[in-house]
């Protein structure tokens, strides 16, 4: 699978100043998946291989047989009846993989992942789920596409037994004693000294971060009420009913209802890896261990109608740990359309490529770069072939392009890349980063409905052409759209050149924190700007109070009602 850039000359004229080099960008080479197997054609049935909806027994190995011989075959649908598939760890894959935004060496040392239903090296495949349900035990990554091509997902739900975190309503506050009553999807245990402890199937919450819902605004906050509640003593009155005791009472309220996950990412819900033209449509979503959907250097994505909620009759009020859709390092084009977000502890959609770090000038062709963020390393950023831009960290000016001849993995947060040119002079160790221009993509987020989340619907930061029109964002905590650019903390890159939001509607948005729509890159110095256009326009702001817009380092910014 051949992986071209349509970042051509024109383009790099355009987003960059005429003083910056033009370079027309090579092949960017392959993906090294050179096991797919084109399509042939043909029906594979997961019922062949002892698949049998409802059973609650493991269906990890025979699920897998099924996929195994679809790449075997060429097959182009993967077939499974209506009913509850049961996914548990013992019999799942393992692969050593380095995933963005996720932990670092010390909160998480290990990155193999355990995977429930691993898609590898295929092309040209349909798993058709005719309404299935498939249920995931333990922690597990749920899904993984890794290396394939033309991959449907359609027609599924896809929920833990046990979710990753963990639900309570305040169902009574009394005088010196709190009543907790959890919900049925979750689990706890009363240590001899009344502590109170989560728990799932094989797991205990060991670093908690706690969310609070309120029931009557509908606003998701930050709460320390979680660690009253651990430094308190607890008992069970019955079976999903904890008395907490303690005289710190009067922060909570009843009918609230307290989210906890752990904020360790061992895990990813659903993992695309170094693949292209993935769709998944006409699904539910309704629980995501530890960092929801992450794509990771992927090219062509798209997601229609899938509901990202908790199930319903579930009593749940969240979906995912963390973002519910993170692309990181993608390409071709992003297309969110018609699906529905609700409930997450982190952002709904975060869109951005990876900054690394200028280490060290080891040759006039030869640069050593570095990971900075903690929770992102490891992982292949480049290729040969690739475009990258030196970028001063201070203003976050582009000051020149080149091409990548050859990378060499020095250590998990080192790559040494070998450039087609001189690097340029004036280019300083420590005071650059490097961004790869071959792997950002186009996004389109249309007719979405975001909802029930104490952080931001949306971040977006790339430099081809974006586009987030006629979505309803409801009751976000922070900023419903967020453009950073960030060299400094997160260093998730890049600049906006050409963004358009258009005919969206705002309601009850920035309740904690920020503007409804906030502009702000992590330049220190503003001697020119950072972003290119951005226009609002048609939009509604039903958020009384509230700033509408904030905004820095903005070329050209288009405002219409």
């Amino acid at each position: 699978m051949k992986r071209t850039s349509a970042f051509l000359t024109s383009a790099v004229l355009l987003l960059f100043p005429l003083s910056v080099p033009a370079l027309s960008v090579k092949d960017a080479g392959d993906f090294g998946a050179g096991g797919c197997v084109s399509r042939r054609g043909g029906i594979v049935r997961v019922r062949d291989f002892g698949v049998r909806p409802g059973t609650g027994e493991d269906v990890t190995a025979g699920f897998n047989e099924a996929v195994r011989k679809c790449r075997e075959t060429g097959a182009g649908v993967l077939r499974l009846e209506k009913g509850r598939y049961d996914f548990w760890p013992e019999n799942a894959a393992r692969r050593e993989i380095f995933v963005s935004n996720t932990s670092s060496e010390t909160e998480c040392p290990s990155k193999v992942k355990t995977i429930g239903l691993l898609i590898e090296g295929l092309r040209d495949l349909t798993i058709e789920g005719n309404g299935a349900e498939l249920i995931f035990h333990g922690r597990q990554t749920m899904v993984a596409v890794i290396r394939s091509s033309g991959i449907r997902l359609k027609n599924l739900h896809i929920d833990c037994e046990i979710p990753g975190a963990s639900e309570m309503l305040v169902e009574k506050v009394g005088a010196g004693e709190v009543f907790l009553r959890f919900n049925g999807s979750s689990r706890y245990e009363i240590t001899p000294e009344g502590k109170l402890e989560l728990t799932g199937e094989g797991w205990k919450t060991e670093f908690p971060h706690c969310i609070e819902f309120d029931a009557q605004s509908g606003h998701m906050t930050y709460s320390r009420n979680w660690d009253i509640v651990q430094n308190s003593r607890a008992e069970e009155v019955e079976e999903g009913l904890v008395r907490v005791r303690t005289d710190r009472t009067a922060s909570f309220k009843q009918g609230n209802v307290l989210t906890v996950r752990d904020r360790i990412r061992d895990q990813v819900g659903i993992l695309n890896l170094e693949s292209e033209n993935l769709e998944f449509e006409d699904m539910g979503v309704h629980s995501l261990h530890a960092i929801g959907v992450v794509s990771q250097f992927c090219r062509n994505l798209s997601f229609k109608n899938v509901k990202f909620e908790p199930a319903e009759g579930s009593g749940r009020i969240l979906a995912s740990s963390a973002d519910f859709l993170h692309f990181s390092g993608c390409a071709g084009k992003i297309l969110v359309q018609g699906c529905r977000f609700s409930g997450a502890q982190d952002d709904c959609i975060n869109v951005h490529g990876t900054y690394l770090v200028l280490d060290g000038i080891l040759a006039e062709k030869q640069v050593k770069l570095r990971f900075a963020h903690h929770q992102t390393y490891g992982m292949q950023a480049f290729w040969p072939g690739d475009t990258v831009s030196f970028v001063r960290r201070n203003s976050l000016q582009t000051t020149a392009l080149a091409l990548v001849d050859s990378v060499r993995r020095l250590s998990d947060r080192e790559v040494l890349l070998s450039l087609d040119r001189a690097v340029p002079s004036g280019v300083r160790e420590g005071e650059f980063v490097i961004e790869n221009l071959s792997w950002t993509p186009e996004v389109e987020i249309a007719g979405n409905y975001f909802t029930r989340t104490s952080t931001r619907g949306t971040l977006i930061t790339t430099p081809r052409k974006a586009v987030i029109r006629d979505n309803v964002y409801e009751k976000m905590g922070m900023s419903a759209i967020f453009v950073s650019a960030d060299a400094d903390n997160w260093f998730e890159s890049g600049a906006v050149k050409d963004l358009t939001i258009d005919g969206n509607r705002f309601i009850d948005c920035a309740y904690n924190s920020g503007a409804v729509i906030l502009i702000e890159p992590t330049n220190t110095v503003d001697d020119a700007p950072v972003h290119g256009t951005v226009r609002i326009i048609s939009n509604s702001f039903e958020s009384e109070g509230r700033e509408r817009l904030v905004h820095k380092s903005v070329e050209n910014l288009v405002l219409e009602e």
